[in-house]
């Protein structure tokens, strides 16, 4: 079925001319019809006429010889990106009905590679979350089951209706945007691949908010030679992002398949974390044997700060969160509230536009910020996340990349962990290292647990060396051989 293909299989198909890129939009369309009420994956579907009219344009540059790097592509769009003309919510009461005026510089560039655009996906209101709990436009259904229990699972968040799209078969790949493993984990979590590049590597601009020295935005698909093909398209210098990087973008998708032979591979000691499930440490050792089976040299490294880092996060995070997000008092931007003063605008509009998870983390990024908590908690929180940035660099003076599992977990049913915060920032614990470093990170489906939930193995590399994670992530790929599909999937019962 269509709706099965990978990314670089469906280019195949197109170029061949074994289906047209209509025919391949309307498998989606058809998919999302059936299946989005249950997993509420995406906010937004754009309308038929849109979507057939973009593929049908795909099919006429297939024609003339002139096809483009992604061209007819179906992909769905985290609702975080601005994009031109369509509703941007970042699944917030705040920005309900925003509809912005411009393309974000990502979604451009998709967009100027043939992609077709499918829908905004869901997500955790304004990236805030790893479960996809907190949207106020519902929470998101994972597609999987556990074996013999109907329970909903959580996708993993932020971009949990990116990843649910993609697993379920609603798009072939998906944006997401990562600050501290919103790609990683619910790919994890999902059966999926997902990639946070470096920072700097993708322009944030036109990117709602979160944390600016952390969002990142990266490909979510099925597979490793998927991931670089995206990221090829969505990658590049942006004079209109300060924080854009000036390097010339490589053919990631060339990565996947080279030999990493007499690659070293560093296990760090500290992620080695007391109470980790048998389950997620016997994967981790598979992942190390597999990999030395391909060639590769395994050498133990040492991270000495990692064990701040989830603390250092949640300062800095949330810090920046609430200057981000102050812009939203219903005068500048937001849904404004009316009241009888302009203080009580203030108050209603932020009090009734926020959830409260954003809530809770402005009141923390505020009290951080404040006079007399600025030097005990936000700048000796920057000079620990200097500290984090150094260990890896030291550690990829001694190793090509690093291999940690992805998630403490496999995914976890609504309404577990939903009253403990801390638990629930724990999810994170793994992949917040890498986002506080700015380093590429790879998350990779190697297996299933002994629930039939799937969980992930993560491969870290160094600042801009994408391709040598992806030449990693395809030889782990390769030899996990993970070709499970979840219980709800668009070719299921069709």
């Amino acid at each position: 079925m269509l709706t099965g293909l990978t990314l670089t299989e469906a280019r195949a198909g197109l170029e061949a001319r074994k289906f047209s890129a209509r025919e391949l939009a309307q498998a989606h369309l058809d998919a999302i019809g059936r299946l989005n009420k249950q997993l509420n994956a995406y906010i937004t579907v754009l309308p038929e006429q849109d979507v057939l009219a973009a593929a049908d344009a795909a099919d006429a540059r297939y024609t003339k010889g002139e096809a483009r790097l992604m061209d007819g592509l179906p992909v769905g769009v985290k609702d975080l990106f601005c994009t031109k003309g369509v509703k941007t919510t970042a699944a917030s009461k705040m920005l309900a009905n925003f509809v912005p005026p411009y393309e974000s510089s990502v979604t451009a560039r998709l967009l100027d590679a043939g992609s077709v655009f499918l829908g905004k996906t869901n997500l955790d209101e304004f990236a805030m979350g790893s479960a996809n709990i907190t949207s106020a436009f519902g929470s998101v259904l994972n597609p999987w089951k556990r074996q013999g229990d109907d329970a909903a699972l959580v996708p993993g968040g932020s971009s949990g209706g990116s990843a649910a799209a993609v697993a379920a078969g609603l798009a072939l790949a998906a944006t997401g945007t990562d600050t501290g493993g919103s790609i990683r984990q619910p790919a994890a979590f999902c059966g999926i691949v997902g990639l946070k590049p470096t920072y700097g590597r993708c322009s944030r601009w036109g990117t709602i908010a979160f944390a600016s020295s952390l969002d990142q935005a990266g490909p979510m698909t099925r597979s490793v030679a998927d991931a670089g093909l995206m990221l090829e398209a969505m990658a590049g210098f942006d004079e209109k992002d300060s924080t854009s990087s000036n390097r010339p973008v490589p053919e990631f998708s060339k990565a996947v398949g080279k030999s990493v032979k007499g690659l070293r591979v560093g296990i760090p000691a500290e992620y080695r974390a007391p109470g980790m499930p048998e389950e997620i440490a016997k994967m981790w050792e598979q992942g190390i044997a597999w990999l030395r089976e391909a060639g590769c040299e395994v050498v133990d490294v040492s991270l000495p700060h990692t064990k701040y880092g989830l603390a250092t996060y949640y300062i800095i995070a949330p810090a920046e969160c609430s200057s981000n997000l102050a812009r939203y008092d219903g005068i500048r931007f937001g849904e404004r509230k009316d009241a009888a003063s302009l203080d009580g605008i203030y108050e209603r509009t932020r009090a009734e536009g926020f959830g409260p998870e954003v809530r809770n983390r402005i009141l923390m990024g505020t009290y951080v910020l404040s006079a007399g908590y600025y030097d005990a908690y936000y700048l000796k929180a920057q000079k620990v996340r200097t500290l984090i940035k150094r260990d890896f660099v030291q550690a990829f003076e001694q190793v090509d990349v690093l291999l940690t599992p992805t998630a403490p977990s496999a995914a976890f049913a609504h309404g577990e962990n939903m009253d403990d915060p801390v638990q629930m920032y724990l999810n994170d614990i793994f992949t917040v290292p890498a986002s506080m470093a700015g380093v590429p990170a790879l998350s990779v489906p190697v297996g299933l647990d002994s629930k039939g939930l799937p969980l992930g193995l993560q491969i870290i590399g160094r600042h801009f060396d994408e391709e040598t994670v992806l030449s990693v992530g395809g030889a782990l790929e390769a030899a996990a051989g993970f070709a499970h599909k979840p219980t709800l999937h668009a070719e299921a019962g069709v």
